[in-house]
């Protein structure tokens, strides 16, 4: 067989996609967002030290929808790869092998990020505006 006729991936074939699959891509795309978000609060926090027009200006772009939905993104990577880190921890004990359990907890950690983002930007609006 002419090295040109083999497969590249044969595991692509093979193997169907689960939520596996997507939790684990989700939990290395997080940790990549995370590693930005800090470099966007390292940058506020030089801006802050700069003055009030540098300030005033990276404050306005964090207030504009585009700084509003990225903060709101970076929250939810925060709080996904915290859950999904308390997932492996758990593996790591030895616990939550079988597939029903691996489904249920990578659901329950997705539940957990979206409902304590929205649960910290809703108390977050609400404290600024009362």
């Amino acid at each position: 067989m002419a090295r040109g006729d083999r497969p590249l991936s044969p595991h692509v074939s093979v193997y169907r996609w689960q939520i596996t699959n997507t939790l684990s891509i989700l939990h290395r795309l997080t940790g990549v967002l995370l590693s930005l978000g800090a470099v966007v609060l390292v940058g506020w926090m030089i801006s802050v030290a700069s003055g009030y027009e540098a300030y005033a200006r990276v404050n306005s772009t964090l207030q504009s929808p585009i700084g509003g939905l990225m903060l709101f993104g970076w929250t939810f990577c925060f709080f996904y790869h915290l859950g999904n880190g308390v997932r492996h921890l758990v593996w790591d004990a030895g616990h939550g092998f079988e597939m029903r359990q691996v489904r249920a907890s990578g659901w329950a950690v997705v539940a957990f990020a979206l409902l304590l983002t929205v649960g910290f930007w809703v108390s977050a609006l609400a404290s600024v505006e009362g």
